[in-house]
């Protein structure tokens, strides 16, 4: 049961610390081809928090109809390291999210920075300075796929320095994720498990929606570049402003989402999305999946 979803939301995702995200935003559109629109966060202003984002999907989940959600964020560790957390390295994903929960549990606004300062977890992590000789942050398998086709080169979940570490989000993610399922029983987080009839989701690399559409590695940061982008994903065009009651261009965080959210609608139904071949046991317990990533263009 995979296609025919009633609706698509793209969340671009933040690990930062603090109490308020401009990195956060989220889109939402309907089947069929209109245009997604930009999620207002509550209580007014353009910045969410992660528990905020957490209360949304609740509560958007509980009034109904079959959701896909595609967050930006790595939902899983490497194993070749994470396994050995667990007895014999037999833990799967949920066990890894209870972990990071336990260690994690005082931090604020689901930020996971606990974890690779415990000194349990700590040696997988490149943290601060230059990379220690022979030391060479994990890497998934998925991550590894999106780069062979073409999609660009997502960073290992380790990494923890420089503008483009990913490794706080996916922390900080997998306690939204842990978070929401057990809120909601019908929550399905693929492809650990199966697409259900509520809310399903999956992990997105927001750059695979745009390098389908040829839009090249460059960022969108224009109404009218993010049209070119949506007409190629099948999409009517967004309103070139105003938007949330001014006129300025969007942010690349909320082109993002807004390239994400169709970019889910216009892959969800394509064969091979839900079973690509190098999607292995190993990604289906333990380590995930990109989703877009393994399927021919």
């Amino acid at each position: 049961m995979t296609g025919s979803f009633d609706g698509f939301v793209g969340i671009d995702w933040s690990g930062a610390a603090g109490k308020r995200y401009q990195g956060i935003a989220v889109a939402e559109c309907a089947a069929g081809t209109t245009a997604p629109a930009l999620v207002d966060p509550p209580g007014g202003g353009r910045a969410w928090t992660r528990t905020h984002v957490l209360d949304w999907l609740d509560g958007r989940i509980g009034r109904g109809g079959r959701l896909l959600i595609g967050i930006d964020c790595a939902f899983s560790l490497p194993f070749d390291t994470a396994a050995a957390y667990f007895p014999d390295g037999a833990g799967d994903v949920f066990a890894l999210w209870d972990l990071v929960e336990r260690v994690c549990h005082a931090d604020a606004d689901l930020f996971g920075g606990a974890f690779p300062r415990d000194p349990a977890y700590a040696a997988g992590y490149w943290t601060a300075g230059p990379r220690a000789e022979g030391f060479v942050p994990g890497r998934r398998a998925t991550e590894d796929a999106c780069r062979a086709d073409g999609y660009g080169s997502p960073e290992s979940p380790y990494k923890l320095i420089g503008a483009k570490q990913v490794g706080k989000g996916a922390l900080a993610g997998m306690r939204l994720l842990r978070a929401l399922r057990a809120k909601r029983g019908d929550v399905a987080v693929w492809p650990f498990q199966e697409p259900g009839d509520g809310g399903t989701l999956v992990e997105i690399y927001p750059r695979l929606f745009l390098m389908r559409t040829g839009w090249g590695l460059r960022k969108v940061r224009s109404w009218a570049d993010l049209n070119r982008c949506l007409a190629l994903l099948d999409s009517d065009p967004v309103e070139e402003g105003p938007v949330q009651g001014d006129r300025r261009e969007p942010s690349d965080h909320e082109t993002d989402a807004l390239v994400s959210a169709a970019g889910l609608r216009a892959l969800s139904g394509l064969p091979g999305v839900w079973n690509p071949a190098a999607l292995t046991g190993r990604a289906r317990r333990q380590e995930g999946w990109i989703f877009g990533v393994g399927m021919r263009r």
